[in-house]
């Protein structure tokens, strides 16, 4: 942490009793010089809600004038009466260092103060029309105190990357018939400070073991939970005060640069969390930021959120779509992130989401779909590809909303993914069941199918599958241990078996036995215990076999990359189906066997006739499974079955899954 300049200050808030007379009365302190980073073509784009890296200009910069570094200051408050900046370097005076308003109304403060440098805390002082005041955080502060403390940091974003190779392949890595299998990190938890668990370890800290332990397990990227600025710990970075801060209780934006530069070095991308729906009514935050409704809407039955209770954007306020998507650029610019996963897309597309009649208002047109909010969406997403066009954007999106990773230009929302919810909450309910009941529930599993490919969909088992009382994964399957672990492993085949590409919560891999608790580390210890090493070495071989065999992820979102070959026996509740790849010698056969019984001698149909091999088996060994294994190649027969000309006869594992690959050279697993 860098020191901080200037004498201390234990409460930043504002004095009530100092009035405005006060204030200006105070104007002979003023060493503000009123110069301007901004053009006019700036506040055109400002104002047509067209500017998208509004962080170069609002904000503190740090800059010599005249011969002097100081600090340049810039906000947007267009009904404040008075605005000064306080700190430690005036001693939180009001009335010190008061910022002028643009000539050309367009609601800019600004001005330079001398002497002011990189680790100065401040605040907005700002004065409402109405007379009242109230001391604000800067909305593009690239740094914050610690909470409880509010206040800004006067910071840059210089960091010399060493990830230049990564940037050159990242293309590659990001396109949609690449393999994506993607870790999901809280990072205030994944782990803590083994000889002080209430301690959060600093971004450098983490990076030591994450960044080994992610490219160990082969996943391609990891998929960071809300890295902003959030006071409250319990809202997981999804209420956040800070937009352009990275959360200031695990380092400064250095120091999350260096994990992101370390895990790029590595070979894995980085996506971000990124929440465009609501902010919190916080204080210091944007909440009535000028004293008005700035960045929210008035009316309540548009501006609050009732499930979050927290606020919600003026999505058709041309300055406020500068601000959010000058925001999304800022974290694939200055942070080098290869994707945004913009959270809670449903809640932003309609107006009645979790609103009562009554409750909210219709669009122009008297429907319930918010044309404000889908236009922003588009906006974002044609700004960052087009400034970006190696990254890729992912909507968690639970609706049927058409379209919402289709291109702008044919009328969708322009993403690149979306969240498979409708898939995650079928195969959860199947894999809940008892096997003995599960003949009667095989649709949940293949019903996917029937809309797999309308969307760029990703497959999640994300953090909200394991929190309040929904139990963590393995304790959601049921039988005993052996049982539980073996029904894991292969509803963790059937996931990175299916098209799509994958989405997976720490924890997870490994059989976390407790739900996920945001407040302390993960339990790394069962990884003593051989069924969680097992199931942890299982999920690796699922990242390698999902990398190495192109059938899986040459054509993830089409239909020439998947076929049925049996779906009918519900009897013994076996599916099989093919996955196929550019090169047809490429293609795999996948059997899947939902029950705890073996199945010796079971026929299976192929897709050509020769030498099929087992390449992976969740029952195997080394996973801690039974070892039901075909160790030796099958040749096929001309027996008609499942639809095919040509047949083999396997022996399927217990509650196990196996793929084959015809004239593979050697088993691997």
């Amino acid at each position: 942490m860098a020191k901080l300049t200037g004498k201390k200050k234990t409460d930043s808030t504002s004095d009530p009793a100092e009035s405005k007379a006060d204030i200006v009365s105070d104007r002979e302190l003023n060493a503000v010089e009123t110069i301007s980073r901004f053009t006019d073509f700036d506040i055109h784009l400002f104002r047509q809600g067209k500017h998208f890296k509004l962080y170069e200009k609002l904000g503190s910069h740090v800059m010599d004038f005249k011969g002097v570094t100081g600090t340049y200051f810039a906000v947007w408050a267009p009904n404040a009466s008075y605005i000064s900046v306080v700190g430690n370097f005036n001693g939180w005076n009001q009335g010190a260092h008061s910022l002028a308003p643009r000539w050309d109304s367009s609601g800019i403060w600004e001005g330079w103060i001398p002497d002011v440098g990189v680790g100065e805390v401040y605040k907005y002082y700002i004065v409402a029309e109405n007379g009242q005041s109230q001391e604000k955080s800067d909305p593009f502060a690239l740094w914050c105190e610690v909470a409880p403390r509010t206040a800004s940091i006067v910071w840059d974003t210089w960091y010399e990357w060493g990830d230049s190779d990564w940037m050159k392949v990242r293309k590659e890595k990001n396109k949609l018939n690449a393999p994506i299998s993607v870790y999901e990190v809280h990072l205030g938890s994944w782990q803590r400070d083994p000889s002080d668990p209430e301690r959060y370890l600093t971004y450098k800290e983490i990076a030591v073991s994450l960044v080994p332990y992610v490219k160990e397990m082969g996943f391609t990227h990891v998929e960071l939970m809300p890295i902003m600025e959030h006071p409250y710990p319990p809202s997981w970075g999804y209420q956040i005060t800070g937009y352009f801060s990275c959360a200031s209780r695990m380092g400064t934006p250095q120091e999350l640069m260096y994990l992101i530069d370390q895990l790029h070095q590595a070979g894995i991308g980085v996506y971000v969390d990124w929440v465009p729906s609501h902010f919190p009514g916080d204080a210091h935050g944007l909440f009535r930021f000028d004293g008005t409704s700035l960045y929210e809407h008035e009316d309540p039955r548009k501006g609050y959120h009732p499930d979050w209770k927290s606020y919600i954007f003026n999505y058709g306020r041309n300055e406020v779509r500068s601000f959010l998507i000058s925001n999304a650029i800022f974290w694939l610019d200055r942070y080098h992130t290869d994707g945004l996963r913009v959270d809670a897309v449903a809640s932003m597309l309609y107006l009645d989401y979790s609103r009562k009649h009554g409750e909210w208002i219709p669009n122009e047109f008297g429907g319930r779909e918010n044309l404000e909010a889908i236009s922003l969406l588009r906006e974002m997403n044609v700004a960052a590809y087009t400034e970006f066009p190696d990254i890729q954007t992912i909507a968690e999106e639970s609706t049927a909303f058409p379209g919402v990773s289709r291109p702008v230009f044919v009328g969708g929302l322009g993403f690149g993914m979306k969240w498979m919810m409708g898939w995650m909450n079928d195969t959860l309910k199947y894999f809940e069941k008892d096997s003995a009941f599960r003949k009667w529930h095989q649709d949940q599993l293949t019903f996917s199918l029937v809309y797999a490919f309308s969307e760029n969909f990703m497959l999640p088992f994300s953090h909200d599958e394991v929190v309040y009382g929904k139990k963590s994964l393995i304790n959601k399957m049921p039988g005993d241990e052996w049982q539980k672990f073996a029904n894991l492993r292969l509803m963790f085949t059937y996931m990175f078996t299916h098209p799509g590409t994958k989405l997976m919560f720490m924890g997870c891999e490994f059989g976390q036995t407790s739900e996920w608790a945001f407040q302390q580390s993960l339990d790394w210890h069962l990884l003593e215990n051989p069924m969680h090493k097992g199931m942890k070495d299982c999920v690796t071989a699922l990242n390698k076999l999902y990398k190495t065999e192109p059938a899986m992820y040459d054509f993830s979102f089409s239909h020439d990359g998947f076929e049925w070959i049996d779906t009918q026996d519900r009897e013994n509740s076996v599916l099989v189906f093919a996955r196929k790849a550019i090169d047809p010698s490429q293609n795999v056969v996948v059997v899947l066997n939902l029950t705890p019984v073996p199945r010796i001698g079971y026929r299976v149909g192929v897709l050509t006739e020769g030498s099929w091999q087992e390449i992976f088996n969740s029952d195997a060994a080394e996973f801690q499974g039974s070892g039901v294994i075909n160790f030796d190649p099958v040749t096929s027969e001309a027996h008609q079955w499942h639809g095919k000309a040509n047949s083999v006869i396997l022996d399927l594992p217990p509650m196990g899954a196996i793929v084959l690959k015809k004239n593979a050279a050697t088993r691997r697993i």
